[in-house]
């Protein structure tokens, strides 16, 4: 065994060979501290390996591939954005606001493996487990194998995770332990590290699944360094407004399945419950006949859903107008401006406009370009889109509209919630299904949008 000294960044986790008042990474002043690490030579973290001998150089045909079956958690939406279930032996850091729902979701689920035989651990570091029992009875979870823990010495931990085998561990929240070998407070980025890199470690050697509760800093990123993410298989973040009842579970990074998937929910009385369909839910509440509205068809992992697209064009005002994006590319917006301004010979410099995608939702996708435009154009016109009309489609700067992909999916979950009149590229208009009851609009640059939408 042998001991090494390092210096280590509180702030982002950078280590230098020596001591320095400001940090060269963040540029923080007084943050660099001393810590003492312990290597043991030819030792290995991983513990044991499926494909083989550890260190061992074999062919790849060589290795055993064996699947074992995904744990379903009872929880589609969750199961929806893992893969399809958990995968044993993987590490899941799930992050989001405080408050937000991630301990009710994990909870939930810990609940559901409980109830179908699987022995799972609640590790709480925040809560006394008077608490756990209160918020256990309001979501109706309980029996003999949903084990609780309420520790914050991750050395501890380790050792009572060495005494069971859950099928399922959950920390709760990652900056609440700490290590008696890191001489910082719990929560700092030295610690945070410490505790997410032998929490993995130990769950590689065994069998279990381990959840990781992550706080978010105001800038909406997981608190800690960077590295974190790095160290674990998947990142989860639970996102939505604490003043509105839906919730939106994204994976951000995921070695076992889709990254772009999202499971949608909405916060009740009894926790957190399924939304199935989640268009209905994102166009439950739109405004018919009002200017400025357009919907649009997002692609998210495997599923498409429908969304509303909401401009507001006032002015014109003294100077250059204010640009404000809720849940849109601010890039892309300018990009849209500047398309309308040259190829439609409207001036839009001079207004403040305002961009929102309704529900919560990300759409970021270049699909999404023609709605945009339709609701910008919706709002400068005060004219409405057309009732029961969506629009999809790529607009590059030539002012050309380009085709986007699994266009068939989106149209079918248009004529599904009973959209009659579909605005798309004519690429992808020519080789739509064709349904007596559906009407595509093909249209080859921004000026056949304006024509097909307000003429």
């Amino acid at each position: 065994m042998k001991s090494d000294t390092v210096f280590v960044c509180n702030e982002c986790g950078r280590q230098l060979l020596k001591w320095m008042g400001r940090c060269p990474g963040c540029g923080e002043w007084n943050t660099v501290v001393e810590k003492q690490v312990s290597t043991a030579r030819g030792a290995s973290v991983s513990g044991k390996s499926d494909g083989g001998q550890v260190g061992a150089i074999l062919p790849l045909p060589q290795i055993r591939g064996d699947e074992q079956p995904r744990l379903k958690t009872g929880i589609g939406e969750l199961d929806r954005v893992l893969g399809g279930g958990l995968v044993r032996r993987s590490v899941i850091l799930v992050g989001g606001d405080p408050g937000i729902g991630k301990s009710t979701l994990v909870m939930q689920a810990l609940g559901s493996l409980a109830a179908a035989g699987e022995t799972v651990l609640y590790i709480s570091g925040e809560e006394s487990s008077e608490q756990l029992k209160l918020r256990a009875e309001r979501l109706s979870l309980g029996g003999d194998t949903f084990l609780v823990l309420v520790e914050n010495n991750l050395e501890l931990i380790v050792e009572k995770l060495g005494q069971i085998d859950p099928s399922v561990v959950v920390l709760d929240s990652v900056q609440s332990v700490s290590s008696r070998s890191v001489q910082s407070h719990p929560g700092s980025v030295v610690q945070v590290r410490e505790v997410a890199d032998t929490l993995t470690n130990c769950t590689k050697r065994g069998s279990s699944a381990c959840f990781i509760v992550g706080h978010v800093t105001k800038d909406g990123i997981l608190a800690g360094p960077k590295v974190l993410e790095h160290m674990v298989d998947t990142v989860l973040y639970f996102e939505g407004d604490r003043g509105h009842p839906y919730r939106i579970l994204r994976a951000v990074k995921n070695r076992f399945g889709s990254s772009s998937e999202i499971g949608v929910f909405e916060m009740a009385d009894r926790g957190l419950v399924e939304v199935a369909n989640p268009s209905e839910i994102f166009l439950s509440e739109r405004p018919v006949g009002a200017p400025g509205s357009a919907v649009t068809a997002l692609v998210e992992g495997s599923r498409p859903i429908l969304a509303e697209i909401q401009a507001l064009v006032t002015g014109p005002v003294p100077g250059q107008g204010r640009r404000t994006c809720l849940g849109t590319d601010s890039q892309r917006l300018a990009l849209m401006i500047a398309v309308i301004e040259k190829k439609l010979s409207l001036h839009l410099g001079d207004h403040d406009i305002f961009l929102n995608a309704v529900g919560g939702l990300r759409a970021t996708e270049p699909a999404v370009d023609l709605a945009m435009a339709a609701a910008l154009l919706s709002s400068y016109l005060d004219r409405a889109v057309p009732t029961g009309t969506i629009v999809f489609g790529e607009v590059g700067l030539a002012g050309e509209v380009r085709r986007v992909s699994r266009a068939e999916e989106r149209i079918n979950e248009a004529v599904r919630l009973g959209f009659k009149r579909i605005v798309a590229p004519c690429s992808n208009a020519e080789q739509a299904p064709r349904l007596p009851e559906l009407t595509m609009v093909g249209v080859a640059g921004i000026k056949d949008l304006a024509a097909a939408l307000f003429q």
